[in-house]
């Protein structure tokens, strides 16, 4: 950051602190977020070619481009929880995928509702506090409605002043939000853009089908310039455009194979324009590290609103920001697919960590399963039509560790883990991101019907790790789960009466996948474990040692619980066990019927193998 710069935001913040002293009216900025939904960054101001993005271009001609900004999370409900809070997901409890929901998709348990809400205020709250209007539409139009939150929290406490700046009162300033529905726009026919003349990924086959797809996503992104271009008219016409802040950014990337709810670039690199008021800093490009939830705490800095202490994003526009020097993301569950990714990147590497190496990248997800890019995909997987690369993402199992060298290979296709060379490299970087996990109290390790149970307890899932008796869990859990990796039976058998249930599954989870039957004695005396989730566990692991029988009972009966979480994990045991029995169809066919969403889905796609 050059010395004029920290001048010009030091000014700013001035400005914004001491506004309201200067007049009778408040000019403190007004701060407009334009969030589009799945697309990566392919626009004119980071190198596209294909589409032409004018008022997109004209934004970051007006404005600061950030070269390296992230996403904390590839998928909306976590990746939105974290941007309208300032904090990482995995944090707050809120990472995996509409996990805390009263209604609608992900409905949890009623008996758990209360656990939902959370100890800290969201952004527009802090906003409304500090005498601002607060806007939420689900597009540019002023006839639009609420736009879309898809928070993973309940916040019902909290309601949004409009539906549009527009209604703002004239004597204060706004905190805005623009939904844009950016790369679900597939199908949009205002696009000129020709599908013949694509160039896909290499991890992508080069096949019809796959190249009309990513014609379509660019055309989703000239409808999303055609609604930049109406909002920056309207804020022009009504005379504010030179007191607003604007900050455009998409909430993941592209809704493809490798793209959403992974953590290559592709999920998780995302579009980053800011337009100061008075165009301050323009045509400005940044290359420093930049998260979500720094445009949180910039959004409060630029209003003159003290960031509060809990929050965990940085003022990218204060003079006394400190760039990162690493950036971290987190994939969990998404819908039905329980998943625990964590990625670590600096200038030069990718490192991510796969937690649940025994699975294949591909777990079954009735979302992306469905799409027909997926299913062109794997067809052509199924066909021996791929190459290693392009089949990769359906090998059985993964790594359990993958490095990148980001400058030689940006398409992150040669794992160097396992390369001598870089093990120097590969060290560091997972040293990093295991501090990373203990110092935010990363939650992610702990199996979701555990800690939906410890947030029950605590009053949230946020308080769990902030007890003193459950200080040393992060760490226990990664010893545990590298316990299994390294074939450590003994540590696995001796951590099956752990006075911790997380380790208790997890000592469990690898028994049976390393197939050690010589636990067999112990693992039949878990499956009586005062965990619902162990027994569960426990009982898989039976099934995958060749002693399905043993722990069948345990799994039917456990899809019917009071924790729904660990009812799902009971049918999704069931279907990873292989146990087809006429006593698991007649418990298939009930939970067609189960209250949990994600239960249901693993209950549609099992009843098929009956």
């Amino acid at each position: 950051m050059t010395h004029l710069f920290k001048i010009i935001f030091s000014a700013f913040a001035l400005f914004a602190t001491v506004a309201n002293l200067q007049s009778a009216t408040d000019p403190r900025p007004n701060i407009l977020w334009i969030v589009i939904e799945d697309a990566s960054c392919h626009i004119g101001p980071y190198g596209e070619t294909a589409i032409d993005t004018p008022n997109i271009d004209a934004l970051a001609a007006q404005g600061v481009t950030f070269d390296s900004a992230f996403v904390t999370a590839p998928v909306c409900s976590a990746s939105r929880s974290a941007m309208i809070t300032g904090m990482y997901q995995s944090s707050l409890g809120v990472h995996n995928h509409r996990s805390q929901m009263d209604s609608g998709k992900g409905e949890g348990s009623p008996s758990y509702h209360d656990s939902y809400r959370l100890p800290i205020k969201m952004l527009p709250e802090l906003f409304k506090e500090a005498g601002y209007h607060t806007a939420l539409n689900s597009g540019v139009s002023s006839k639009g409605n609420s736009g879309k939150t898809d928070y993973n929290f309940l916040w019902h406490r909290f309601e949004y002043d409009s539906a549009h700046w527009l209604d703002c009162p004239e004597d204060k300033p706004f905190f805005a939000q623009f939904q844009l529905k950016g790369g679900k726009n597939r199908g949009d026919d205002s696009g000129s853009v020709d599908p013949g003349k694509m160039r896909l990924p290499p991890y992508y086959p080069n096949h019809p089908q796959l190249k009309e797809d990513w014609a379509e996503y660019l055309n989703s992104w000239l409808k999303v310039d055609r609604e930049l271009g109406e909002a920056m008219q309207q804020l022009e016409e009504s005379g504010l455009l030179d007191n607003t802040a604007i900050f455009f950014i998409t909430d993941h990337g592209v809704s493809h194979l490798r793209g959403k709810q992974f953590l290559y670039d592709e999920g998780i690199r995302v579009p980053l324009i800011v337009r100061l008021p008075k165009g301050s800093s323009a045509g400005t490009r940044r290359d420093d590290f930049v998260s979500q939830i720094d445009v949180s705490a910039a959004s409060l800095g630029l209003a003159g609103i003290e960031i509060p202490k809990y929050m965990q994003g940085r003022n990218i526009m204060a003079q006394e920001y400190k760039p990162r020097k690493v950036m971290f993301s987190s994939r969990d569950r998404c819908d039905e697919t329980v998943e625990i990714l964590r990625s670590v990147s600096t200038p030069r590497f990718k490192y991510i960590r796969n937690f649940l190496s025994y699975l294949p990248h591909s777990q079954p997800n009735q979302y992306k399963d469905g799409k027909t890019i997926s299913k062109t995909i794997r067809a052509l997987n199924d066909a021996g039509k791929l190459n290693e690369l392009q089949a990769r993402i359906f090998n059985p199992i993964r790594p359990k560790e993958e490095l990148y060298d980001l400058k030689k290979d940006p398409n992150e296709t040669v794992n160097l883990a396992a390369d001598p060379k870089y093990q120097k490299v590969l060290k560091s970087h997972r040293e990093r991101l295991y501090a990373q996990m203990e110092r935010s109290r990363d939650l992610g390790l702990i199996p979701e019907p555990i800690l939906e149970d410890l947030g029950k307890r605590y009053g949230s899932k946020y308080k769990v790790l902030r007890q003193s008796e459950n200080k040393t869990m992060v760490r226990d859990l990664i010893a545990i789960i590298d316990a299994g990796e390294n074939n450590d039976i003994a540590a696995l058998r001796k951590s099956l009466n752990d006075e911790n249930p997380a380790v208790r599954y997890w000592a469990a989870t690898w028994l049976g996948i390393r197939k050690n039957a010589g636990s067999s004695k112990a693992l039949i005396q878990a499956t009586k474990d005062s965990d619902p989730a162990v027994r569960v566990a426990s009982a898989l692991a039976l099934a995958r040692t060749g002693q399905p029988e043993k722990g069948e009972a345990i799994i039917l009966e456990t899809i019917i619980d009071d924790n729904w979480l660990a009812g799902m994990y009971a049918i999704r045991a069931l279907e990873w066990s292989g146990i087809r029995t006429p006593a698991a169809q007649a418990a298939v066919t009930k939970a067609i019927d189960n209250p949990y969403e994600f239960t249901r889905r693993i209950a549609k796609r099992l009843s098929s193998q009956f």
